[in-house]
């Protein structure tokens, strides 16, 4: 098989050079139409934050790979680019490669499940743009069965690997209904950001933001359908809020003990969960030391991190065995795509032999001795040819090298003459031998 894939990722590459390489959905759409001027037949393109991959099958078995290479260049010109920047991986794997990213185990964030969907879309560009065949969509089809299989077998996506969802994962836990829950999200950064969509995601009652730039406390309060309140006076309001998570860039903390342990007063008794995600931290970390106050900061998240991280990384080796069972479903599916045409020439072979004998005898004898032979000889030649015909299948099935399976189907087709055109000339050869 001529598949070759290309990669450059966060192993291989600098943030800078993968930056500068990342594919938006029209460029993708203009490197698969250059590719298809560099005669590549078929393949996808893949490009995310953190990897620009290219997998393609030529036309001929000559074309050099650096090939996809220069056409990627071409279109995305980068200063200081480096050959050892580039994976390059060939037919079998190339394969193991798409499978090993479909997975996740070769993400950035081992067990992200993002990329399964961004390998899912890349393939539909392809499909749109008819750049897909039928080898490519078997590939991709056990791709994304291995991603599903990776979701579903294994717990290799499981636990919070980012400190603003362990943030958000300790406040399920304490309380049981978020739906009845109100949260305060202090910052609108990245982190702040990621905090506000997973308390939206997981259903969070009513979510409010509050930021020094009122701009983006407003653009964010958008995206989770929260409100806005004024920054200069917040600490007037904390009573309302059952969750805090704070992310600021403060140099300095922004709530100290006394802020907290008056608005418990006004609490009544009902607990309230801090999450102090900010380096340094927005609050006096002596506020854990209030009733009913649960409090996390960034030290005792990052261990929960930690943790699952390894968990996921343990996980590793039962992905790589669904990755190796499809890899070898795949191939025995490839395999039977050089045995089937084999096999049906040799029964075209032998049926040609067959209907040209009977042929000759059709006007010497009875029609009913002739249907009788005309029988006779077909379960001969079905006898005849069913053990090689299993055994071949078999073959081509059991995910054997594909090299075994060449050799045997090339031995068989020089055997019988499959390959040369066949004229039933062969009685005069038959006649000289007698």
């Amino acid at each position: 098989m001529n598949l070759i894939g290309i990669s450059i990722n966060h192993k291989t590459a600098p943030i800078e050079i993968r930056e500068a390489l990342h594919l938006n959905r029209d460029e993708i759409i203009q490197l698969i139409g250059k590719l298809k001027e560099d005669t590549f037949s078929e393949g996808v393109v893949i490009s995310t934050c953190n990897r620009t991959e290219i997998f393609v099958f030529p036309k001929y078995y000559s074309l050099n790979i650096d090939t996809a290479v220069n056409t990627l260049l071409n279109l995305k010109p980068v200063a200081g680019i480096k050959k050892e920047y580039f994976n390059k991986f060939f037919s079998c794997g190339a394969v193991k490669h798409l499978f090993t990213v479909s997975s996740g185990i070769d993400s950035l964030i081992v067990g992200d499940s993002q990329i399964l969907g961004q390998v899912k879309e890349a393939f539909e560009i392809s499909e749109d743009l008819n750049f897909t065949g039928t080898i490519s969509k078997r590939i991709f089809d056990h791709s994304v069965k291995v991603g599903k299989r990776a979701i579903k077998e294994t717990a290799i996506g499981e636990g919070a690997v980012t400190v603003s969802y362990a943030a958000v994962q300790v406040v399920e836990k304490i309380f049981a209904n978020l739906e009845k829950k109100s949260a305060l999200v202090i910052g609108a950064g990245e982190t702040a950001e990621l905090a506000a969509i997973h308390l939206h995601d997981k259903g969070v009652g009513k979510i409010t933001i509050t930021n020094r730039t009122q701009s983006k406390a407003e653009s964010l309060a958008e995206k989770v359908n929260g409100a806005v309140i004024p920054f200069t006076h917040f600490k007037e309001y904390i009573h309302n809020f059952d969750i805090i998570i704070s992310a600021t860039s403060a140099n300095e903390t922004i709530l100290g003990f006394e802020d907290i342990r008056n608005e418990m007063k006004k609490r009544k008794g009902n607990p309230l969960v801090i999450m102090d995600i900010a380096v340094p931290r927005d609050f006096d970390p002596e506020v854990k030391k209030l009733d009913n106050v649960f409090y996390h900061d960034m030290d005792s998240l990052k261990i929960i991190v930690d943790q699952n991280i390894q968990k996921r990384k343990s996980e590793i080796p039962k992905v790589e065995e669904i990755i190796l069972e499809e890899l070898v479903n795949f191939f025995s599916w490839y395999n039977t795509l050089e045995v089937v045409p084999t096999i049906k020439s040799i029964r075209e072979f032998f049926d040609e032999i067959r209907n040209d004998e009977l042929e000759k005898i059709k006007h010497k004898i009875k029609d009913e001795d002739f249907s009788k032979i005309e029988d006779m000889t077909r379960r001969m030649i079905g006898r005849l040819l069913h053990n090689p015909t299993v055994k071949l299948r078999e073959l081509a099935e059991s995910g054997n090298n594909i090299q075994d399976i060449t050799t045997n189907t090339i031995i068989l087709k020089e055997l019988f003459g499959l390959d040369k055109e066949r004229n039933n000339g062969s009685d005069k050869d038959m006649n000289d031998e007698k």
